[in-house]
């Protein structure tokens, strides 16, 4: 098997009540092999995980940097802390959505509030 080819996702905010048009300056960009429907292929994750880092992007704040987990359950997650006080922010059903321009997807958050994303952009890296 050659190089794991690796897509590089980028996540709007939807719409929300503070931002009612959504916002490109809060989101996510993100590492990622995918199937040829969009979804995160598990097994290539496995064998190029070091290489699936996320950025997150949240208007005036500092980035936060960190990688694409796939946890116990087949759940996904952003972890950004190594140290382990900062909590995982959860891909919501990420295992079953394609990640395709223009369709949704959610995450929560550290504080446990759960955020709607448009994908905007999927790139080969």
């Amino acid at each position: 098997m050659g190089p794991i080819a690796l897509k590089k996702i980028r996540l709007n905010l939807a719409r929300t009540r503070e931002h009612p048009n959504g916002s490109a300056r809060h989101g996510y960009e993100f590492l990622a092999p995918l199937d040829g429907s969009g979804h995160i292929d598990a097994e290539a994750w496995r064998k190029a995980r070091e290489h699936c880092r996320v950025r997150r992007f949240w208007g005036d704040e500092d980035e936060d940097i960190g990688h694409l987990v796939h946890r116990p359950g087949g759940s996904w997650a952003f972890h950004y802390d190594v140290a382990g006080d900062e909590d995982d922010e959860a891909g919501y059903r990420f295992g079953s959505h394609a990640f395709n321009p223009g369709e949704y997807v959610s995450i929560r958050d550290e504080d446990g509030e759960l955020n709607t994303f448009q994908v905007v952009t999927v790139t080969t890296v």
